[in-house]
């Protein structure tokens, strides 16, 4: 558990990059403060009242833990810490250390903020984009973490959110709490703040595609320790998730191709790198209950649809400038849903679906399930969001002047990349005099670059 936190933990950095090499020159450092200002911000939330909020007992049918009972973590971290095992006591959730299952779950809070900031890049403003998170985190994720991760245990009394029990709904990772939730809030985010200046007229295109490419394969990386650590353990559900995670996306990567050769003619990186988060995002609801057969049908049909689905923005004019509508909702609904088609009885979940003669018992409890976290997100995100344009005066984005000098330096007084340092004369090797010939030969130089 400690390796598959610190392995989640890593994805928001690994999604720093990703974000950050799709924008232009000018947004990122902006990009990637965003991620990175989501896991100090969302982190000390949790600890405060968020992981209560989450996990503590029921006190709203299945809507809301108790934000009081672990204000704090209070009552979570008192025990014996001995050196020797067997004069230790502490709490436990489950089989085990209840601090490690905070750490644990407070790495989701963290990435699932931060997947939302991908649909407002280069345009709002820094301080607007922290008050959003925290409002969200507190009045969005925290509650719909509690309807989907937060389980009953009846031998220590203790009742948790109604996704998860009452309806029962497979959601093993996240694909609910975590995709649906972000993607559509992104959507609601995206419309309220509005477009980027220029969009969809000028080409704005990734500006670092090795950027891209190293933070998809970082999360990549992470996410065996967001999928098959969500087993709680090393054991064979945790293996099943290993290799179910690793199939799907590698089937997902190469239906986005596939379909990127059929539609433009041409296979490309950045459609790689979309198609391994796509596929991450799809088999993360899923990946304890198909075979890993069926995790290659679903990657694929995940690959493809979401391939399709990030040319929706233009149709629609809403501007999610790095397609976390359609790639993170659209993923989301897919793996979610298909739990209902696909689920293999002889899985760790032990579900039957559509295929496997189950009928559409837990088919429609996949639809409920991803359509209330979808309207829950999508409308509270929408009213989060106009309260936050509200307080910062109807300002919630930068200005036109500022947008086109760039956010990192309006914001931030920043750039990312500075080559004013390496500029001298022309054929000239070394550290130049500073006489009167050289000054002299810097001004034409400057005059030049002007």
């Amino acid at each position: 558990m400690l390796a598959s936190t610190a392995l989640v933990l890593f994805m928001t950095p690994g999604l720093a990059f990703f974000y950050g090499g799709m924008v232009r020159s000018k947004s990122v450092l902006n990009m990637m403060m965003m991620s990175l200002s989501s896991m100090g911000l969302v982190g000390v939330l949790w600890v405060l009242y968020g992981y209560s909020i989450a996990f503590g007992n029921d006190v709203g049918g299945g809507l809301l833990g108790n934000p009081f009972e672990a204000w704090g973590l209070k009552g979570l971290f008192v025990g014996s810490y001995s050196a020797d095992v067997a004069e230790s006591s502490y709490v436990l959730s489950g089989s085990i250390p209840a601090l490690a299952f905070v750490g644990f779950q407070a790495t989701f809070a963290i990435i699932t903020v931060a997947l939302i900031s991908g649909a407002v890049a280069d345009r709002m403003k820094f301080g607007a984009w922290m008050l959003f998170a925290g409002l969200w985190a507190t009045i969005v994720y925290f509650p719909v973490a509690h309807w989907v991760f937060a389980f009953d245990n009846e031998d220590a009394g203790v009742t948790g959110g109604w996704i998860a029990n009452q309806l029962a709904a497979i959601d093993f990772a996240g694909g609910t709490a975590v995709h649906i939730n972000a993607g559509i809030a992104a959507l609601a985010l995206a419309i309220v703040v509005g477009k980027r200046k220029g969009w969809p007229r000028e080409p704005m295109r990734p500006h670092n595609l090795t950027l891209v490419m190293l933070g998809a394969g970082i999360l990549w990386f992470g996410w065996f320790g967001f999928n098959a650590g969500s087993a709680l353990g090393a054991n064979g559900t945790a293996a099943f998730t290993m290799v179910n995670t690793i199939v799907a996306t590698c089937a997902a990567m190469l239906g986005w191709l596939v379909t990127e050769r059929i539609r433009d003619g041409k296979a490309t990186s950045l459609g790689a790198a979309s198609g391994i988060v796509a596929g991450l995002v799809a088999i993360t609801p899923s990946c304890s209950s198909v075979s890993p057969m069926g995790a290659i049908l679903l990657g694929a049909i995940a690959g493809v649809l979401c391939a399709l689905a990030v040319g929706l923005k233009f149709r629609f004019g809403y501007d999610d400038s790095l397609d976390v509508v359609g790639v993170h909702l659209v993923g989301g609904l897919v793996g979610t849903i298909l739990v209902g088609f696909l689920a293999d009885p002889g899985s760790p979940a032990a579900v039957a679906g559509l295929f496997y003669g189950g009928g559409v018992d837990q088919l429609w409890r996949q639809v409920v399930g991803a359509v209330a976290v979808l309207l829950y997100s999508g409308i509270l995100t929408f009213v989060i969001a106009l309260i936050v344009k509200a307080i910062f005066g109807g300002k919630i984005r930068l200005s036109d002047e500022d947008e086109a000098t760039g956010i990192d330096e309006s914001e931030h007084a920043e750039t990312s990349y500075d080559f004013s340092s390496h500029r001298g004369l022309a054929g000239v090797a070394g550290t130049p005099r500073p006489d009167a010939a050289t000054a002299g030969a810097q001004s034409v130089v400057a005059g030049k670059e002007g």
